[in-house]
């Protein structure tokens, strides 16, 4: 009887590599004007020093924090609005155990650290990313 092998997707195969880190006292205004990868829907947060977490800010944060609330995008800075600290995944994840991560903490958006290179951030994965570029590599 053969074993078939399952095929392993790990997270740095699909996530995006482009993303945009700014600072958490930019303004909205500041931040979204120096945005370069508007496909990744997300801005991470740098951290203030080697004891600090990255933050992020979903555009949907911005939306429901800034412009819903009628508040001025000069006026907001990053820090007022970003969550902190984030969850993050592996590089080497399987992209499966990254869906449940997702899933048991509501999340739909992470960065990705490289564990090689101490932890150094290299992208960020989504619900999106999983499904369309890693179920279809499965499916293959």
């Amino acid at each position: 009887m053969e074993e078939s092998k399952q095929t392993i997707i790990r997270v740095r195969d699909v996530m995006k590599p482009n993303f945009d880190k700014v600072d958490g006292t930019d303004t909205v205004e500041s931040a979204l004007q120096k945005m370069e990868h508007h496909d990744s829907h997300v801005l991470i947060i740098n951290k203030r020093d080697d004891d600090d977490e990255y933050g992020m800010v979903l555009l949907a944060d911005i939306a429901k924090k800034v412009i819903a609330k009628d508040r001025s995008p000069k006026r907001v800075n990053l820090y007022e609005i970003m969550s902190k600290p984030v969850i993050s995944v592996r590089a080497d994840m399987d992209i499966r155990y990254c869906a449940r991560l997702f899933n048991s903490f509501g999340l739909n958006i992470a960065p990705v650290v490289d564990n090689e290179s101490d932890g150094k951030l290299v992208g960020t994965v989504s619900y999106n990313d999983i499904v369309l570029k890693g179920l279809v590599k499965l499916l293959d």
